[in-house]
């Protein structure tokens, strides 16, 4: 008997779980007052953001997600407009 879901299927509902838990994480630690439980939160954010883009990276090389270059001057016009903002 073949599974139920494919593969990409399984990869993409990985991904969103971990989006979900990264945003979670990222909340608690936003609203801890005690800084032993903020620097916690903030390792486990960290560890789950890693999470998160191994699963992008095994999603991306198995052909699930594809990610076109950027045009130059997309970049270009980004980096200026990012940079403008932050003076």
């Amino acid at each position: 008997m073949q599974g139920i879901y494919t593969e990409k299927e399984i990869y993409g509902d990985a991904l969103s779980a971990q989006k979900a838990c990264t945003a979670q994480f990222n909340l608690a630690a936003n609203e801890c007052t005690h800084e032993d439980v903020r620097q916690t939160m903030m390792k486990i954010l960290n560890q789950e953001h890693e999470i998160q883009k191994s699963v992008f990276d095994n999603m991306h090389a198995a052909g699930f997600y594809p990610t076109p270059a950027a045009e130059d001057k997309k970049v270009q016009d980004a980096k200026q407009k990012f940079c403008q903002s932050a003076k």
